[in-house]
């Protein structure tokens, strides 16, 4: 199983990133997908997660309005778009499959002036 992020940098407050997760070793299709993120000191947070046919997400609050996820089945790839980037949405981006504890490496993103 490999799920490998890419898309993080740095942004400045109010810009934009695209996310991206490709995966493999895995039937991708039978599986929700999920975005975590991780800010130094501080927990591991759910940010948003899509079921298999990509027509039901959730959304942390803090990110509601702002980020959307998507997903195609086709390329087996997971994207979270985050607009309106605050400084507060930096932190390592996290592309996982909840219900095998299967994770990515990771993907920094930094929102600073």
């Amino acid at each position: 199983v490999q799920l490998v992020e890419s898309g993080g940098g740095l942004v400045q407050p109010g810009g934009s990133l695209r996310l991206s997760c490709g995966a493999s070793g895995f039937t991708f299709s039978l599986y929700t997908m999920s975005w975590s993120r991780q800010a130094p000191g501080k927990e591991r947070e759910l940010v948003a997660e899509i079921n298999t046919t990509g027509d039901g997400t959730n959304y942390a609050d803090s990110v509601k309005g702002r980020f959307t996820i998507s997903r195609d089945n086709v390329r087996n790839t997971v994207t979270l778009q985050m607009n309106s980037l605050k400084p507060e949405d930096t932190a390592v981006y996290y592309c996982y499959v909840r219900r095998k504890g299967w994770w990515g490496q990771g993907t920094q993103v930094t929102v600073s002036s």
